[in-house]
Parts: C-alpha cells; structure tokens; sequence
C-alpha cells in the first residue's frame, strides 16, 4: 500500500511485513489536503490494510517517537486481532505509543540497536485549579490501559512498571529481555561472529606448535588462510573441536534466524522536528 510511513511488503506466500516509522496520529481531512498525512501512521488505514494480508506470518517493524494514545490503543487492538503469527521487531526505538504496539507481538524482539521508552500520557491544558484537578484524574485514567497492557505481558508488577513510566524510562535491549518486554534477544550473525573469534584464537594463539610444522596456516595482512589440500588430520580436528565449543558457549539463548535489512528508504526517516511534542498527545 502507499504510504511513506505505513508500507506493507509481502515477502513469500508465507509472510508479510509491515514498517511503522514515523509518528502515530490520526490523518484529518487537512492532512489529506495538504500532503501531509503520509508522514503519519493511523488506525483507520492500517485496519484496511490488514484486511489484505493474506499469509499467515505478519512481522512489524517499528521506529517511531510515538504519538496519540487512541491512535496507538486502536492499533494494537488491531494487531493482536491477527489470526496467523505476529512478530514485532524494534529497528530503532518505539518510544510512548509505539512501545505499546509493539507489545501486541507473539513474539517481540529488542536488537542489541533498539531501544523503548515508557511514560505517562500527557497533554497540555489550561483553566482554573478545578480544570486541572480533573485534567490531571483523566491523565491517570487514560495512562491506565497502557499499564495494563505491559503488565500483562512483561514479568514486572504493575507498581514496578508504573514507577518506570513516572520517570520516563528508556529500556535496553538487555533490560527488555529481563523484564518481559520482549521475548527474544535476537543479534544478527552471532554464532558466526564468535565461531571465527574461537576459530582463531584456538589455532593461532593456543596451537603455535601447529603453525611451525604445517605450512598450510599462513598469515597474510592480518587474515589467516587455510590451504585445504595440505591441511593435516590433526589440523581438522582442530578446526572441528573449535567451531564445536563456540556452537555450545554462544548458541543458547540466541536466534540466529536472518532477517533482510529494513527499507531504508529516506521516505521511511521519521520527522523529528516535532517528535517529542507527539508523545501520547492526548488533544483536548
């Protein structure tokens, strides 16, 4: 579907993806009128749209500073309405209201390059103590579901998640995992990265014997290279036991699946100008 900053992406028969970036508001008739509205990701065109998915696997990518609490709340309802698996992965942040819809994932994951950030709802108002009184009854009231939704899917009480979300909290990918947030600590190419690591350091530094008496192990420009047709009984061995111990140090609790690069599109930047004044507007 066209829209800069809510973009579907049929993949295979089997999965869709979905890129939420940009700021979560509902689109007027002014938005319509003036262009501006495909800077926004609202409830009402992503609820057309998820009705044209047609595979059984959904994945949603989000980088979004947030925005109005309906627009977010209706959106989430919409994605755990999905009848096939859903997957939400954090590209960036999803800070305020696109934290919550994140949450609407089976499975969620937080890369080691992500981060959320909770809060409380927030507006701006003006009138007399009494105005306020009631403004500040109805913030709590509105902040309540949001509350409600990480406390159900994290392993936080409702009072540890409450005091995060009065200071505001920016969560790691680490912290998300410990608590709940997401299900999954997935970091790209891992196991690789530390299979090369052991691979080296196990017959480079610990087997400098092997190196002497098989000219095969050279090394040229800082890389190691292995000649195959040379390469001794002993040495394979070697290399097997290696890849072995790294498998079983970093493989567990890691996924290892590979994902294809996010669209980086300049169309999907979200528009920080005015992000923050954003965050859960609640409007009056």
């Amino acid at each position: 579907m066209e829209n800069n900053f809510l973009n579907f992406k049929k993949k295979s028969e089997t999965e869709t993806e979905l890129y939420i970036y940009g700021n979560i508001e509902e689109k007027t008739w002014i938005d319509d009128w003036l262009g501006t509205g495909k800077k926004k990701t609202d409830a009402f065109t992503l609820k057309d749209a998820l009705m044209q998915v047609d595979t059984p696997n959904l994945t949603v990518r989000i980088n979004s500073y947030g925005g109005d609490v309906a627009e977010g709340l209706a959106i989430y309802s919409l994605l755990t309405d999905f009848k096939g698996h859903l997957k939400t992965i954090v590209d960036g942040f999803a800070c305020s209201a696109a934290s919550v819809i994140f949450m609407a994932g089976q499975e969620r994951v937080v890369p080691e390059n992500g981060l959320l950030m909770i809060h409380n709802a927030w507006t701006e108002a003006r009138g007399d103590s009494n105005k306020m009184k009631k403004v500040a009854e109805d913030l709590e009231k509105i902040t309540q579901p949001s509350l409600n939704i990480y406390t159900s899917k994290t392993n936080l009480t409702e009072k540890e998640i409450k005091a995060k979300m009065d200071k505001e909290e920016w969560i790691t990918s680490k912290e998300a995992y410990e608590w709940g947030f997401s299900t999954t600590q997935e970091r790209k190419n891992t196991v690789m990265q530390a299979v090369e690591a052991d691979f080296v350091y196990n017959l480079v530094m610990k087997n400098k014997e092997l190196q002497k008496e098989n000219e095969s192990l050279i090394q040229k420009n800082n890389t190691i290279e292995i000649k195959s047709t040379d390469v001794s009984q002993e040495i394979r061995e070697k290399v097997v036991e290696a890849i072995k111990k790294s498998l079983e140090r970093y493989e567990e609790g890691f996924s290892t699946g590979n994902q294809d690069e996010a669209n980086n599109s300049e169309n999907l930047k979200p528009i920080k100008e005015d992000a923050w004044t954003s965050f859960f507007n609640t409007r009056n």
